[in-house]
């Protein structure tokens, strides 16, 4: 059985979750399946069993896969810090941080670490579904290419091109994108899915026609808009969308330039009595917020500047004054404090800068971060759950002797004398029900202790039944191209 690989006409056309499908499919036919990505750019990172980075996406299709995410699975993730520097990580760990315009030069050197790891993937499953990034019309970044057609050609990979027609123009999508590649490159797309229809499909079939017969590619169906997909983590953040449900509870997440790992949004935006907005700059804090949630960053002192900057730290002084919540996660942690001391210029000019002064603590930022998956537990109500850290940077101060948490009997996070503001390095503390439960109603709403993760798994089941009705899945997945 061949790796195969899916690109897409474009960012956000659909890849990440149509692969989480395809993998689901295949793991219900009782192939051993996996996931992978050569290169992926995005701040929502997840840990895997190794204690190494990977995207979101790739974690997200394990899951579907039903196996543990590993770090070979995408083994070069960027990190964009700013509009000018990006931390590479290699194989799970922090390799370098580059000038973003020198990317071109480095990338031929991890094509070997790439390859190494999609062949102890291969060696391990059955099926490798891959995953690119972008477009590989986008010719121009085609020289040493790891993301797209430059890795299919290495790893001798058939392609199966994925379009959005949500977005319209799909025809010029399919139809450009087999003008501006190279002949090797378009003979190895094998065919061609088209994403995200709303409507007739009847009204479509001229048009999908006509791009079987200009590129002489197969057409492997049509897939109708999935309504629950809002039901999946989102990889990065085109992905993140307020969920407004009138007369619930209301939960504020500021939007910050910088927010990484913000996969803490998804099981609370899942509660039926939850109505969650993210705001965007220019938008104050509403009177009516139960709660604000300032979530991880991956540059926390400029995400500390933005939040100034719009007049943010005056509203979480009048949402506190209401008598409300505040809960910091990593980075937001850190922004909660007397300081963040970055002296040493780990995220750019070395500099100490003023915080919130919402808690009586210090960050103290130090060049080794910290990438573990633990098992820690409540300290208020004693509930065990399993999260993730990965930040640099260490916290102390007095409001520390009042923890959110232990891991291993030591003490994590940081708590108000009133306890409405809390502060924590820890992902992940939302999927487990019974805390997400207590949480919510301890700010004041009754919620449903709804399974979140159950939750997941019926959802990818019931994309999985919508591919087989509308692919030729057995195509996709049995075909020797």
């Amino acid at each position: 059985m061949p790796s195969i690989m899916f690109q897409g006409t474009g960012s956000n056309v659909g890849k990440s979750i149509l692969v989480a499908g395809l993998c689901r499919c295949a793991k219900r036919r009782g192939i051993s399946v996996a996931p992978f990505k050569p290169q992926n750019m995005s701040n929502n990172a997840a840990v895997t069993k190794d204690n190494g980075e990977i995207g979101r996406a790739q974690a997200f299709q394990a899951f579907a896969c039903g196996i543990e995410p590993l770090s070979e699975m995408n083994p070069v993730l960027l990190k964009p810090e700013d509009n000018s520097r990006t931390q590479i990580i290699l194989n799970g760990s922090y390799l370098k941080t580059i000038n973003s315009k020198d990317y071109s030069k480095v990338k031929r050197d991890l094509i070997k670490h790439v390859f190494d790891s999609f062949n102890y993937i291969k060696k391990k499953y059955e099926l490798v579904l891959v995953e690119g990034a972008g477009s590989p019309a986008e010719i121009n970044l085609r020289k040493d290419d790891i993301a797209n057609m430059g890795f299919a050609e290495y790893a001798n990979l058939p392609v199966i091109l994925i379009a959005d027609i949500e977005r319209g123009g799909v025809i010029a999508q399919i139809v450009g994108t087999k003008e501006v590649l190279s002949k090797s490159d378009s003979d190895r797309i094998k065919g061609f899915i088209i994403n995200k229809f709303r409507g007739n499909q009847k009204l479509f079939e001229d048009g999908y026609n006509y791009i079987i017969e200009k590129t002489s590619w197969f057409g492997f169906g049509v897939m109708p808009w999935f309504n629950n997909y809002l039901k999946f983590p989102a990889e990065d953040t085109l992905g993140i969308a307020s969920n407004i449900r009138p007369n619930k509870l209301k939960i504020v997440c500021l939007n910050i330039p910088r927010i990484s790992n913000f996969d803490d949004l998804d099981p609370i935006s899942q509660e039926p009595n939850v109505s969650l907005l993210m705001l965007e700059k220019g938008q104050p804090i509403p009177g009516d917020s139960h709660l604000v949630i300032i979530p991880g960053s991956k540059s926390t002192i400029s995400d500390l500047n933005f939040i100034k900057s719009q007049g943010w730290d005056i509203d979480l002084k009048a949402h506190l004054n209401r008598g409300k919540y505040i809960l910091g996660i990593c980075g937001g942690f850190q922004m909660l404090g007397e300081y963040v001391d970055d002296s040493s210029g780990l995220e750019g000019l070395p500099i100490i800068t003023e915080g919130l002064s919402l808690l009586n603590i210090k960050t103290k930022m130090l060049p080794q971060k910290k990438i573990r998956k633990v098992n820690a537990k409540h300290i208020e109500t004693d509930i065990p759950f399993q999260g993730y850290e990965i930040h640099i940077g260490e916290t102390y101060g007095s409001d520390c002797e009042r923890p959110f948490a232990s891991i291993s009997g030591k003490k994590e996070g940081a708590t108000s004398k009133d306890g409405r503001v809390i502060g924590t390095y820890l992902h992940g503390m939302f999927v487990n029900n019974d805390f997400r439960k207590w949480f919510l109603e301890n700010i004041g709403f009754k919620v449903t202790n709804k399974n979140y993760t159950s939750t997941l798994e019926k959802t990818l089941d019931e994309l999985a039944d919508s591919l087989e009705e509308n692919l030729n899945i057995n195509k996709i997945l049995n075909d020797q191209y």
